[in-house]
């Protein structure tokens, strides 16, 4: 599979992502916690069919020290007991904040109380930003077709 577009080798490509990098950055520096962050990541990659992100985070998340057994149970984690609560409140308003068009009104009132009770006001913002910039990069992966497979840890920095 190839892609549709070169996006490394564009020049407004490359100034999107830097910039959509940089929010990154900010995120990675936040309190929320970097193992809730590739688990966010992981699972609205799923949801999108996002290969190329899947890929990259998944690698990400084992070269952080994540367990092979959490990462198979991601999709599954309602069925699966290896999750804090606080990660299942990030992992269900990941998939309420990726499906946003699917439920009338967006994400309940029942699925942010429970994050907010896990999270504080700068981890929510953290969390909530977070949901959004993984559902760009999904979006803009998924559209061009970027192929999955050939990630390297760290190979974006």
């Amino acid at each position: 599979m190839e892609a549709r577009l070169n996006m490394f080798g564009n020049a407004i490509a490359e100034k999107i992502i830097k910039r959509l990098g940089a929010t990154n950055a900010v995120l990675k520096e936040s309190p929320l916690p970097a193992a809730t962050q590739e688990l966010v990541k992981i699972r609205a990659s799923q949801i999108n069919g996002c290969g190329f992100c899947t890929d990259m985070h998944t690698k990400e998340a084992i070269a952080a020290g994540e367990t092979s057994l959490r990462l198979n149970l991601i999709a599954a984690w309602r069925e699966a007991t290896v999750f804090t609560d606080a990660e299942r409140a990030a992992l269900e308003l990941t998939e309420e904040g990726t499906r946003i068009a699917d439920a009338a009104g967006g994400v309940s009132d029942e699925v942010w109380g429970n994050a907010a009770k896990h999270y504080d006001e700068d981890q929510l913002f953290a969390l909530v930003s977070l949901i959004a910039l993984i559902n760009t990069y999904n979006r803009m992966n998924v559209i061009v077709r970027q192929p999955a497979g050939s990630y390297e840890v760290g190979q974006f920095g």
